[in-house]
């Protein structure tokens, strides 16, 4: 079953990629090109060359961009399948639509929100070239530490279930995860390199359409997959 349930997975993976891409076209791409544009003024300003273009504006804009999102999307949608093999029977929710909303919720908080509290997303043109290692990795550090954190409170919720009902024991899980963040968001150094006179209008537009691509994704990927899972799951019981 857990092989059914990867297929499906990266099958609604798939399909919210594609949508992704169509929104990210729609939306994110010409806060990117106004930003090439600041860049390039600035450039020009302070008499630098033009950067060699290895990849045309055109190939990134719509091949490069679809194969990122489909590639990512159908990678998310198989990882998120195995979650939720692995968590249908062992949480405390029976519905598989309800499961895979629930875990498409958390994982989004986890993997998209609170990375974008500390480290929001920035267009190109936007942080040194010296520094982009150091960004990368804290980065990804956060989402480690999101990840844990959610564990960590996802266990604290399934222990204190029987004991204190679910409504409380859900905030209690709830401010676990908050309080692991915030001491983990402090260890972690502040990244500010947006340079001045960026416009400010085009960062908030780029931000702004990087967490609706996020919200597009996972709303997809948990109500789809969710759909799969539950046709799947009932076939598998009238055929036991």
């Amino acid at each position: 079953m857990t092989r059914i349930l990867l297929v499906r997975g990266m099958l609604a993976g798939l399909f919210a990629g594609l949508l992704v891409f169509a929104l990210a076209r729609w939306i994110g791409e010409p806060q990117v090109d106004r930003a090439i544009a600041f860049e390039t003024a600035m450039d020009r300003a302070n008499g630098e060359p033009p950067e060699p273009v290895i990849v045309s504006r055109r190939i990134q804009a719509s091949l490069g961009l679809l194969t990122a999102t489909v590639v990512d999307g159908t990678a998310l949608g198989g990882i998120f399948a195995l979650v939720f093999a692995f968590a249908f029977g062992r949480m405390p929710v029976t519905s598989p639509r309800t499961l895979s909303a629930l875990l498409a919720g958390l994982a989004f908080v986890t993997l998209a929100v609170v990375p974008a509290l500390k480290y929001p997303a920035n267009p190109p043109s936007v942080g040194r070239p010296a520094t982009i290692g150091m960004r990368t990795a804290a980065y990804f550090l956060l989402i480690a530490f999101s990840v844990l954190a959610m564990v960590i409170a996802t266990e604290v919720e399934r222990w204190l279930h029987a004991r204190w009902g679910g409504w409380n024991a859900s905030a209690a899980a709830g401010a676990v995860f908050v309080v692991v963040m915030f001491l983990a968001s402090r260890l972690l150094p502040d990244i500010n390199e947006v340079p001045a006179g960026f416009p400010v209008t085009v960062l908030w537009k780029f931000r702004v359409a990087a967490m609706e691509m996020q919200v597009l994704l996972w709303s997809v990927l948990g109500l789809l997959f969710g759909w799969l899972a539950e046709k799947s799951l009932r076939a598998q019981r009238l055929h036991s």
